[in-house]
């Protein structure tokens, strides 16, 4: 197995687990409570990467932060490198790619809590920022569990994105999906199924802790 493929995956999917909690957390409590008529358009866009093909939102992220575009030239200026073949180039394809595998569950946890417990805490003064992390959040934290974890094990097993805007380099842009495609091509098939085993057991593995979360978020709703 390529060691160095997997600690670069399991960096990625550390990386854009945390960035997705922090940033995907206040986005799902916006989405769980707002009443904003036109919200459906936002969750048009946070859903958009489910039915998007890989290489399309690779393509338009090489265009739109490329070395050509304003866009590229402010992130090479900022982060020192081109945005392609570079692991920040990866970070951000993971951020947007695994944006709904975290923000889904987070806002379906978060609309779960009762409203009543909401409605009391702001008539008691609590303000909105304090009632999300002391009220609201600790009631959801099964679900944001389980996003946390589907989107670890997302980013775990991407290729198409990643191939796009990471290529193939060994050490610095190569994960563990890109390596089985190298093994395979090679026809290296029993180093291609140390790594595929690997990544199967781990959705095995994520798809069972989030059922589990999932019947003991809906046992304890049942007891109330």
């Amino acid at each position: 197995m390529d060691a160095a493929a997997l600690t670069l995956s399991v960096k990625l999917a550390g990386f854009t687990t945390a960035i997705l909690l922090a940033l995907g957390l206040p986005l799902a409590w916006w989405l769980a409570t707002s009443r904003w008529r036109a919200k459906f358009l936002v969750e048009a866009v946070v859903s958009l990467p489910l039915v998007l093909p890989p290489t399309v939102l690779g393509f338009y992220l090489l265009v739109g932060l490329g070395t050509r575009s304003p866009a590229g030239r402010l992130f090479e200026a900022v982060a020192g490198h081109p945005f392609p073949f570079s692991f920040s180039g990866l970070l951000v394809a993971s951020v947007l790619y695994s944006l709904p595998f975290a923000v889904q569950p987070f806002a379906a946890a978060l609309a779960a809590v009762d409203r009543q417990l909401i409605e009391a805490s702001h008539t008691l003064g609590v303000s909105p920022a304090a009632t999300f992390l002391k009220v609201a959040l600790p009631l959801a934290w099964p679900g944001v569990l389980a996003g946390a974890v589907l989107t670890f094990a997302h980013t775990l097993g991407e290729f198409g994105v990643v191939l796009m805007v990471g290529g193939n380099i060994p050490g610095r842009t190569r994960t563990l999906s890109v390596a089985i495609f190298d093994h395979v091509e090679a026809l290296e098939y029993p180093a291609a199924h140390a790594t595929a085993g690997l990544l199967l057991a781990v959705s095995f593995a994520v798809l069972a802790l989030v059922y589990a979360l999932q019947r003991r978020s809906l046992f304890r709703w049942n007891e109330r």
